[in-house]
């Protein structure tokens, strides 16, 4: 747990200049400390009233624990003796996990095989209270699963199945007219693409025009096929990688590169920048010059589905009312939380709000 004055000494430093390197802003006022306790209750509690649309890859992540006692003696390898085998939500359907985790309704819109992972990842959905009913099914396509080895807590290999092709044309239309029909009852609209044939340009300019017109935020974690492709987005959440690829520019060239100019090259409202063990950077519309939000995270166990949590975190309190830089802020707590912890979790509102409530 962090103190609350650790906590508010994390949160309230401020960048002022259109960099990357981090500078402290001294005698922050005091609106700009994250939300308290009472303010985050609030917001969950309105959370509850929530619907919010999540558009992407789903996947099914499994999981071979074992330990670890010898070296095969066919190659320089570890022998893994398994012990026992999970399943979890992963990507698009780890971030809806993650929105109904907070207390909020969700719909997820994605596709998955008509195969043994694709029936489990459906199962998993339902039991997690996620409909799979939006759930298009890919005749002849695997659903996508990332299994992890893990030997002694560590992850020793990840093995994927996954197919890189574009979905079918019908495929692309059901997707999109499940997805359209749903904006009309959502309160926010997130998208979550891993280049995994989902998201298309298509499903982006309909969804992002259908929630622009409803005055719907919208939430997107994007990937570098369709980089370009989500403009009018209310927050845009790339990370380090993501953003100089995108821009087509090194990535050590980010460093001292004008993040203000961000918004306007890409066509979106807000950046959200994730550093990982640095934090994030936010610069747009509804951000005071560069805001700085620093990781909370004290051990890192493993970052698997960090991402997923700081985008559902950071829908759901848009959703709620809150303003973008306490949104993120929320967030980067719940992420904290997230990473101390092996594989993809959901952080729940009573554990977001314990870990401000210890901090106050």
């Amino acid at each position: 747990m962090f103190s609350g004055k650790a906590l508010r000494a994390l949160l309230t430093r401020r960048l002022r200049l259109p960099a990357i390197s981090i500078h402290r802003k001294a005698n922050v006022p005091d609106q700009l400390f994250p939300p308290d306790y009472d303010t985050s209750r609030s917001l969950l509690e309105r959370a509850r009233e929530l619907r919010v649309l999540v558009v992407g890859d789903a996947m099914l992540d499994r999981y071979v624990e074992g330990s670890v006692r010898r070296i095969s003696p066919e190659a320089p390898v570890p022998v893994v003796h398994v012990t026992g085998e999970r399943s979890a939500l992963g990507g698009a359907a780890n971030v809806a996990a993650g929105v109904v985790a907070l207390g909020a309704n969700c719909v997820l819109v994605a596709a998955a095989g008509a195969d043994e992972a694709g029936t489990r990842l459906r199962e998993a959905l339902d039991a997690a209270g996620i409909s799979s009913d939006t759930i298009v099914t890919t005749p002849g396509r695997p659903t996508i699963q990332k299994t992890r080895i893990l030997g002694g807590g560590q992850q020793m290999l990840r093995v994927d199945r996954e197919h890189h092709g574009p979905l079918s044309v019908e495929v692309g239309r059901e997707l999109i007219e499940r997805a359209a029909a749903e904006v009309e009852r959502a309160d926010v609209v997130v998208f979550q693409d891993y280049d995994k044939g989902t998201v298309s340009p298509g499903l982006a300019r309909r969804l992002i025009d259908d929630a622009t017109g409803r005055d719907v935020p919208t939430v997107v974690d994007p990937k570098l096929r369709h980089f370009l492709e989500f403009r009018g987005a209310t927050v845009f959440k790339p990370n380090r990688y993501e953003l100089a690829a995108g821009l087509g520019i090194e990535e050590r060239a980010l460093d001292g590169f004008d993040l203000a100019s961000v918004p306007g090259r890409l066509g979106i409202h807000n950046l959200l920048l994730t550093l990982g063990r640095e934090g994030m950077l936010l610069v747009g519309r509804d951000v005071d010059g560069i805001e700085r939000v620093p990781s909370l995270a004290r051990e890192v166990f493993d970052v698997t589905g960090a991402g997923d949590t700081v985008l559902a975190v950071t829908s759901v309190a848009l959703a709620a009312g809150a303003p973008l830089v306490d949104a993120a802020r929320l967030a980067s707590v719940a992420a904290g939380l997230g990473v101390s912890r092996p594989g993809a979790v959901s952080i729940t509102a009573a554990e977001l709000l314990g870990q401000l409530a210890a901090s106050g």
